[in-house]
This record gives C-alpha cells, sequence and structure tokens, in this order.
C-alpha cells in the first residue's frame, strides 16, 4: 500500500480547485515543495507592481504589436529579467517566487510571468507546450519567446530549438504550438524539478514530484518507470520492482527496455542480500 503523503494530498486539492489561477498554483508548489514560509499574496503583489509600472508608460494605443513591444521593453530592458543560462537546471527556476526575486528563469517560468503581465494590459497570450522550450503565442501569428527577451520565432527559429534539443530525432510539427493547459504546465514544471532533483540526489524530493504527477496522472509510464528507479535509489527494493515490473507491463515496447530489465536484475540480486 502506498504511503500516505499529506503534502502530496495538499498539493492535489489546491491545484485541482478552480477558484485558485496559474501563478497562485506556482507559488502553492514552491510552497509545499522549498519555501513553506512563502507569503503567497507579496509574491502577486510583486507581478502587480510590474504591471502597474509598465501600464504608467504605455499610451492609448491598444493594437498588440505596441503592447508586445513595450512589454518586453519594461521586463527585458528596463528591469532586466533575463533566461538562465548559466544555471538553467537549478531547481529555483522553476519556482516563480525566485524567478521573481533574482530576475532570471527558463523558458516555462518566464512565460508564465510574461502571459501574466501581458494579461495585465489586456493583453491575451497562450503559453505553447514546445517540446523542451515552451514558447507563448498571441493568435497562430506571432511566436514569441520569453527566456530569450520576447525574441520573435520563426519555423527555422523552432526548428533550431529542436535540432539543438533533439538532433535529427524530431522534426517540427504545427501542434507543437498548441497551447498548453493549466494542468500540463504544472505537470510540466514539477516533472523539471523531479529531473533537477534526481540529478542533485535528493531522492526523497524527486519521489515527491513524482507521487504529485501521479496523484493526477497515475497511468503515466515514465513516472511509474521513475518512480521505480527513484525507489531502488532509496533502497527500497520491494517497492522499486513493483513499479518497473508495471512499466513493463504498459509499456512492452518502450525503448528502454533492456535498461529496466537489467535494473531489475539487479535489484532482485540486492534486495536478496
Amino acid at each position: 500500500m502506498e504511503k500516505f503523503d499529506p503534502f502530496v494530498a495538499e498539493w492535489v486539492a489546491f491545484s485541482q480547485d478552480p477558484k485558485y489561477n496559474l501563478v497562485e498554483k506556482c507559488l502553492k508548489l514552491a510552497q509545499i515543495l522549498e519555501y513553506p514560509d512563502l507569503d503567497i499574496e507579496s509574491n502577486i503583489q510583486k507581478i502587480n507592481e510590474i504591471a502597474k509600472s509598465l501600464k504608467v508608460v504605455l499610451s492609448d494605443v491598444k493594437n498588440p504589436t505596441y503592447l508586445i513591444s513595450m512589454l518586453n521593453e519594461h521586463l527585458f530592458d528596463t528591469l532586466e529579467f533575463q533566461g538562465d543560462t548559466d544555471d538553467y537546471y537549478n531547481p529555483k527556476n522553476n519556482f516563480l517566487n525566485e524567478v521573481l526575486q533574482k530576475k532570471s528563469g527558463i523558458p516555462i517560468t518566464l512565460s508564465i510571468l510574461y502571459v501574466e503581465i501581458a494579461r495585465r494590459i489586456g493583453l491575451d497570450l497562450k503559453i505553447c507546450g514546445f517540446p523542451s522550450h515552451v514558447v507563448v503565442k498571441h493568435n497562430e501569428e506571432m511566436i514569441l519567446d520569453p527566456f530569450s527577451g520576447g525574441q520573435l520565432l520563426s519555423i527555422d527559429d523552432l526548428e533550431d530549438i529542436l535540432f539543438r534539443n533533439f538532433g535529427e530525432e524530431i522534426e517540427f510539427s504545427p501542434e507543437f504550438l498548441d497551447e498548453l493547459p493549466e494542468d500540463k504546465i504544472l505537470v510540466r514544471i514539477i516533472r523539471n524539478l523531479k529531473n533537477s532533483y534526481a540529478q542533485s540526489y535528493a531522492y526523497e524530493k524527486a519521489l515527491r514530484c513524482v507521487d504529485m504527477i501521479l496523484a493526477v496522472e497515475p497511468e503515466s509510464p515514465d513516472e511509474i518507470r521513475d518512480k521505480g528507479i527513484i525507489l531502488e535509489r532509496l533502497q527500497k527494493f520491494q517497492p522499486a520492482l513493483d513499479h518497473l515490473n508495471k512499466y513493463l507491463e504498459i509499456a512492452p515496447e518502450a525503448q528502454d527496455v533492456d535498461f529496466i530489465l537489467e535494473l531489475i536484475r539487479n535489484t532482485r540480486e540486492k534486495s536478496s542480500q
């Protein structure tokens, strides 16, 4: 039987409550995982202040191109927000309170902030779940990259991003620019955190992240596999075997089957010692 985690239960209840918006949910995630004393309201106030200081310099013109230009100038030139290229995989880049504090982040957190401030000046932008690099769109014709100072992206630029991250493995597809629903944005942030924690050997935190995702996507093969791998690292061999075997059951054609079979064999040996 799975051990009850009150933090996961709190997260599920909060994240599925329609009275909270995406920013509140991002800040709640930070509070649950890393910052128990985080004041959610004061961080929302910081975003309000950014939007207010932008409104002061806007003219009465309301066309989207002008508003996007002014948003970029204000956020990236005046306030000096930027993509964190030096320490990209630092878990802190996934927490909105940290991004507001240090004025740098990764594509997904900068996109959330960008869209939120845009909304407050009457600009309707959408977050797109582009593989490995979240971007923002206005209608279907303008694709913007908050990680690169709000740069306008062409299809060639998007293909370059894919090539940098995946080589020849993935071809560009228009569906990569579909709007990412709120629940998928949150899962993507938690998945980033899981990977960051696992890479820095913070396995208990990585396990909590997996459990947060499995609470909303209980049949996700990747998360079932990753939970097995993390449990093995924590030397919880029997539950690790249960999850790794379940993964093979639901994803028998997966590319990493050989690796998982070998991990199962090694885990069995350790558990019998």
